[in-house]
């Protein structure tokens, strides 16, 4: 016996956040709206691949309507607009759970970001996958009528809102599969209700779409009476009314020649839900050991959730222009997320699952050309346009980076697509590491790196001024991935990377004989200095030295060569992780009067004081918090009421 409550009409209330992106809808995006119909299309299209994916192997659910396509109608005198297409369609209980709810992780950033943005990133919501509520941006009720193939005609189901607090559902007869959206539509989008207003858009946005749009032929009504309406959709190939107004075939199959940049931008804009064109674009046709059409985009804009590793990524997968899945991750490594496309395969079964994807012999094939692919587009974006290859690299360059660690094969090659910002690159990361090494002198024999927490941080450290004196370039990194990228890029065509704030800083390649015996002569000279104040911190420091690194300030401090950089220290801490315990080398600049004075206060009382003072001045120098600021604040202040007692 069939449950009442499935088949009775209720009134259901939104999910919290599909009541926040409704409002949103109604009250805030205005521009653009006429996205909502390439979201309505894109949404059909979907629902015919997955019923043509399905009738692979299950041809009864192609029912005795075989013909896929898009039906688009106006109905002028009511003011509805309707898109109906005869796909998977959906049942009762898929119905609530899509339109009424959203079940996915990052909602709350998506949320915030449009909230944020409004107007300038409303496009966003096609990006989330709720592109379906654009329809509330030109209408005051949304009706959806739907079918789920397989099903009987007595088990189809509407749904009904007006975009507010709650909606409708009901269980209702439907003779044909598929899923049809009713819009009632705003007085302000009567434009919509336009034959040729339509069919611009759909030319303008849906044209690559691979199945048929259909539209009512110029000066043909298509009249029927309330009985007949019920089988409307059976009509769906009548030549004599309707007419194709889109190419419907898939753009990746055809030759590079018949496709304009136009048409490649909007077919980005249709698979990845953007409104922006794409940065780049590679086109392929392989046949060989393997066989595929590839087509590979670089997006302008980043999506919110690209640094949400566990979101959904990937490429849309086809074999033998049959759509497969969307998200097929196998098919690019995660450092290269940001990329969109289609692979269309002639070598895979199309019965393939995710299951079978791993460890696939194909799909590795198709991974490691598909990386290549994407590697030689950004190289060539990179030599060719470099204004836009440094527009990518602020967008997407902290991604790329991971690659260093995860693609070993490729190491080199993503290693020459890195940027950085420098000592001389004026606030910009556009430096090339063969850049940096083409200005290197004579004598020096390292890329050297100093990382912060931020880029301002870096540029000021304390550790660049002997390399600023000298003029040496360093590489400023900031990036909360870059520690573990100079980990894994310890060398760059023959040249080792060297951090600046590590080890005993060895200089002497780009010193004179005069340097050279300056500093031994100095090291000896402050020996007894470096000895009582390491003496008087204990064990706050591993070592106390004479610097090589500082001009101008009086101390600073580094790690020791096997050690974690305290930024390293610190990012570790804030993921919650143990660290293992190391100590700080505490260096001291001889030329400062600071060091100078204390070098005569040697056996004082004071003595002690003054280190701890230096020592934590580094510390904060360095970017990290002090354990205890109070008593550097007390300690501080102490010295400076005795040096005003001796003044008085």
């Amino acid at each position: 016996m069939t449950d009442a409550s499935t088949t009775q009409k209720q009134t259901r209330g939104f999910q919290a956040e599909v009541g926040q992106i409704l409002h949103l809808v109604t009250h805030s995006l205005y521009s653009h709206q006429e996205i909502f119909l390439r979201e309505l299309v894109s949404n059909a299209s979907d629902a015919l691949d997955k019923l043509r994916f399905l009738a692979v192997s299950e041809p009864k659910y192609l029912e005795s309507d075989p013909e896929l396509g898009i039906r688009i109608e106006i109905d002028k005198e009511n003011a509805l607009l309707t898109i109906r297409d005869n796909g998977i369609g959906m049942d009762r209980e898929e119905i609530i759970e899509h339109l009424g709810t959203i079940a996915k992780s990052g909602t709350k950033e998506f949320l915030a970001a449009l909230s944020a943005q409004k107007n300038k990133d409303s496009l966003q919501i096609g990006q989330f996958g709720v592109g379906f509520y654009s329809a509330f941006i030109v209408s005051n009720k949304v009706s959806v009528r739907s079918r789920k193939a397989g099903l009987p005609v007595d088990q189809g189901v509407e749904w009904i809102s007006s975009g507010e607090n709650e909606f409708t559902v009901e269980t209702i007869h439907k003779q044909t599969r598929g899923t049809e959206v009713i819009l009632h539509l705003k007085e302000e989008a009567k434009e919509y209700l336009d034959a040729w207003r339509i069919k611009n858009l759909v030319h303008k946005y849906s044209d690559h779409i691979s199945f048929p749009i259909w539209m009512l032929k110029e000066n043909e009504k298509f009249s029927e009476n309330e009985e007949e309406s019920k089988d409307k959709d059976n009509e769906i190939t009548d030549a004599q009314v309707f007419e194709t107004v889109n190419r419907a075939q898939a753009i990746w199959t055809l030759p590079k020649s018949q496709i304009s940049d136009k048409e490649y931008e909007e077919f980005y804009k249709h698979i990845s839900h953007d409104f922006s064109a794409p940065l780049a674009w590679a086109h392929n046709k392989v046949e060989g050991k393997l066989e595929y059409n590839s087509l590979l985009f670089i997006p302008e804009r980043a999506p919110f959730d690209l640094y949400q590793r566990d979101m959904a990524k990937g490429l849309k997968l086809y074999v033998k222009r049959v759509f497969i899945m969307d998200d097929a991750e196998q098919l690019l490594p995660m450092y290269l997320r940001f990329v969109k496309g289609v692979i269309d395969s002639n070598d895979l079964a199309l019965n393939v699952s995710r299951e079978l994807l791993q460890n696939n012999e194909v799909i590795e094939g198709l991974r490691s050309a598909t990386t290549r692919r994407v590697l030689d587009l950004l190289e060539k974006l990179a030599k060719d346009e470099p204004e836009k290859y440094n527009q990518f690299w602020s967008t997407f360059g902290a991604v790329l980076k991971e690659g260093v660690a995860e693609d070993f094969a490729n190491k080199d090659k993503i290693a020459s697509l890195l940027r950085f910002e420098t000592t001389q690159s004026e606030t910009k990361a556009n430096v090339s590491l063969a850049d940096y090494i083409a200005r290197m002198g004579d004598k020096q024999d390292k890329i050297y790196y100093v990382t912060a927490d931020t880029a301002a941080a870096a540029r000021n450290s304390p550790q660049l001024e002997i390399f600023r004196q000298k003029g040496v370039e360093v590489l400023l990194l900031s990036d909360r991935v870059d520690e573990w990228l100079v980990v894994h890029l310890s060398e760059f065509q023959g040249k080792s990377l060297q951090s600046i704030a590590k080890g005993a800083l060895d200089l002497t390649a780009l010193d004179n004989e005069e340097d050279k015996k300056a500093h031994e002569q100095v090291q000896t000279e402050f020996k007894p200095l470096t000895t009582a104040v390491k003496e008087a911190l204990g064990a706050a420091v591993k070592e106390v030295r004479i610097s090589q690194r500082l001009t101008d300030s009086p101390a600073c401090i580094v790690a020791d060569e096997d050690d974690m950089g305290g930024h390293v220290q610190r990012l570790l801490k804030a993921a919650g992780q143990a660290m293992p315990e190391s100590k700080p080398i505490l260096e001291l600049n001889p030329n400062h009067p600071i060091i100078k004075r204390l070098d005569q206060e040697k056996g004082s009382a004071e003595l002690a004081q003054w280190s701890q003072i230096l020592l934590d001045q580094a510390i904060l120098a360095d970017g990290s918090p002090l354990e205890n600021p109070a008593e550097f604040v007390t300690r501080l202040n102490s010295l400076w009421k005795d040096l005003l007692g001796k003044t008085a």
